[in-house]
């Protein structure tokens, strides 16, 4: 399957989460900060990315970085922060789910994304 950089730095989440796409399939590895992050990139053929949080840093961060050509981009936000949502949409992200859509079905979603099925998560 994909090798993929899921950028959380909530590691308990965050290993839920590696713990899912392991089990599908991928590859992941687990970027808890700037450094693994940047570290981690270059072979990604996916990025799952932590919105929860120091939003506007973590978009930057991740516009900054050398993305791969290619790279697939899932991103995720609480449900209450519609703003991140768009803000997310507004960087580029491939597709901006919320963290309990990611929590249920992040493996899917993202093997969706990376066949280039079209999922998508409208806004309300």
């Amino acid at each position: 399957m994909a090798r993929v950089v899921a950028f959380i730095p909530d590691l308990l989440f965050g290993s839920s989460v590696v713990s899912a796409l392991s089990a599908a399939g991928h590859e992941p590895v687990l970027a808890a900060n700037e450094e693994a992050l940047r570290n981690a990139l270059p072979d990604a053929q996916a990025l799952v990315v932590d919105l929860t949080f120091e939003v506007p840093q973590r978009i930057e961060l991740v516009r900054s970085a050398p993305w791969p050509a290619g790279l697939k981009t899932l991103a995720f936000y609480s449900h209450v922060e519609a703003d991140v949502r768009d803000q997310g949409r507004a960087a580029g992200f491939d597709l901006v789910i919320p963290r309990s859509r990611m929590a249920r079905e992040g493996a899917a979603v993202l093997d969706r994304l990376l066949a280039g099925s079209g999922d998508s998560d409208p806004a309300p």
